[in-house]
């Protein structure tokens, strides 16, 4: 591990992102020397924004586009999102369950260096600000963020690369390394239990340091640390810590409108979204963008031969009065049936698949430009509801999850189920709502839910016919890459 934290924390620590292995190219609006980063809050709040830029520009490849890559990855590994065709190869192997469980991936590499990165670069931030000449305001807000991207590191570390957290248990298991100071070397795994216990350590740090002010929606307030930790509890099976947390991180964000949800999910400005990365259009990143993957439009090779659908079966469930009945077209492969806005925003030589997206559009046909959804108050009340709903509290939970489906569906009544019909109601509005934005994968995982795409519109040669992977298995742990392995002599691998 010696070799690749070096690279991770040494280069990183610098905040230049100015060597090619180490990634990025120097920008004006990352670039601060290493004997200057610390002296000011002012050089260091511009460390900080290298930090909210790093979350999606491209990396090793044009697969890797920060979180936007890793958002991906964990849709494709599910059920909900369909790969239509191989088109250009992007994620094909990820979705065939092969590609995550390789060591040698380049992609898990990816992975893992990414958080990693997020991690060393935080923890260089922690390390020096109180010593910074500026306001004390300035400092607490600075390392309130980074205590809140340590812990959002190591929280998708965690539940990628380790088994899942059992709640009840002892959680022993092994975990990921915890990386809590500027270092060159790493050592061996934490327990899944002590991974947790430093996210939710972190994040009440960061919660006491934070308000609700911020310089933009990239960046983390009080709003966005509460949020991810009710992910944190809902994870651990903490519900009423979640339905509380997910309530108070949704205020001050109201929901969408009806009309809104065809504004293309690209505008961190939209009412409901907490937190997000604006990207500006000067700083487009062309095929190395969320957008150029998961866009209805935008003319990727990609996108031309591999629209992306949902689950046919899952859209069966959406009420036709639903507003977002309308964001996947399920005659898009029959002319005269067909949408009328899939012509409207494509070129004859894209392919035209029944059930297709038409939730996130790009910028332009030839621009791949759009902001990337990270958290929304639509989320928090499906947590909330969720919760409430897990720890007995059914009538809440139904009156919570009527404030969303009401809004979304103007004919929808209040829910009279319970028990578990009122879970599975609430999952399903958690599936619809949330298709696309990377939650599925960790979905099942937390569950213990098995994989299961049999009966809906999955194409066999796409997904190499892998229908089903039964629940628990070791292929729901993402492999360590091997040069993590080859550097590190205290690393242990996953079991195949």
């Amino acid at each position: 591990m010696k070799k690749l934290l070096s690279k991770i924390f040494l280069l990183g620590a610098i905040l230049s992102f100015g060597c090619a292995e180490d990634y990025l190219d120097t920008l004006p609006t990352d670039a601060v020397s290493e004997n200057a980063v610390f002296t000011t809050t002012q050089n260091a709040m511009t460390a900080l924004n290298g930090i909210h830029r790093s979350m999606f520009i491209r990396y090793d490849s044009q697969g890797q586009p920060g979180e936007g890559g890793v958002m991906i990855m964990r849709e494709v590994l599910g059920e909900d999102v369909v790969m239509t065709g191989i088109a250009n190869g992007w994620f094909v192997s990820m979705s065939r369950w092969l590609n995550h469980v390789n060591e040698n991936s380049g992609d898990v590499r990816f992975v893992w260096r990414f958080y990693y990165k997020i991690i060393g670069n935080a923890n260089m931030i922690i390390a020096n600000i109180d010593n910074a000449a500026g306001p004390q305001a300035e400092k607490d807000e600075i390392k309130g963020q980074a205590l809140a991207y340590r812990a959002w590191a190591h929280f998708n570390l965690v539940q990628l690369f380790a088994e899942r957290y059992q709640a009840g248990g002892n959680n022993g298991q092994l975990g990921v390394p915890l990386v809590l100071e500027p270092i060159t070397e790493g050592g061996a795994r934490n327990t899944v239990e002590e991974v947790y216990t430093q996210v939710n350590a972190d994040l009440d740090a960061a919660i006491a340091l934070l308000g609700e002010g911020r310089n933009a929606k990239s960046h983390i307030n009080v709003n966005v640390a509460r949020g991810i930790k009710a992910r944190v509890a809902l994870t651990q099976g903490n519900f009423a810590q979640a339905a509380t947390l997910a309530n108070q991180a949704r205020q001050g964000y109201d929901l969408m409108s009806a009309s809104q949800l065809y504004e293309g999910f690209n505008n961190v400005d939209n009412p409901e979204w907490i937190w997000g990365s604006r990207q500006i259009d000067d700083q487009q990143t062309f095929f190395a963008s969320f957008f150029a993957y998961m866009s209805l439009n935008f003319s990727s090779t990609n996108i031309r031969g591999n629209p992306k659908a949902i689950n046919s079966s899952l859209y069966a469930k959406i009420s036709p009065t639903d507003a977002r009945k309308g964001l996947w077209d399920p005659n898009a492969g029959t002319a005269a049936l067909r949408d009328p806005f899939i012509d409207e925003v494509t070129l004859s030589s894209f392919a035209k698949r029944n059930f297709m997206n038409r939730k996130f559009v790009a910028q332009a046909n030839a621009s791949s430009v759009g902001d990337v959804p990270y958290m929304r108050a639509s989320e928090m009340i499906l947590i909330e509801a969720e919760a409430l709903a897990r720890s007995g509290n059914g009538a809440q939970a139904a009156q919570v999850l009527f404030e969303l489906a009401s809004q979304r569906d103007p004919e929808y009544t209040l829910s009279t189920n319970t028990g578990a019909a009122l879970i599975e109601e609430i999952m399903t509005q958690r599936r619809i709502e949330l298709w696309g934005e990377g939650f599925r994968f960790y979905d099942l995982k937390r569950l213990n839910l098995s994989l299961d795409r049999n009966g809906a519109n999955h194409v066999a040669t796409v997904i190499n016919s892998k229908y089903e992977e039964p629940a628990g298995t070791p292929n729901w742990q993402f492999k360590i890459p091997i040069a993590e392995l080859n550097a590190n002599d205290k690393m242990v691998q996953n079991p195949s």
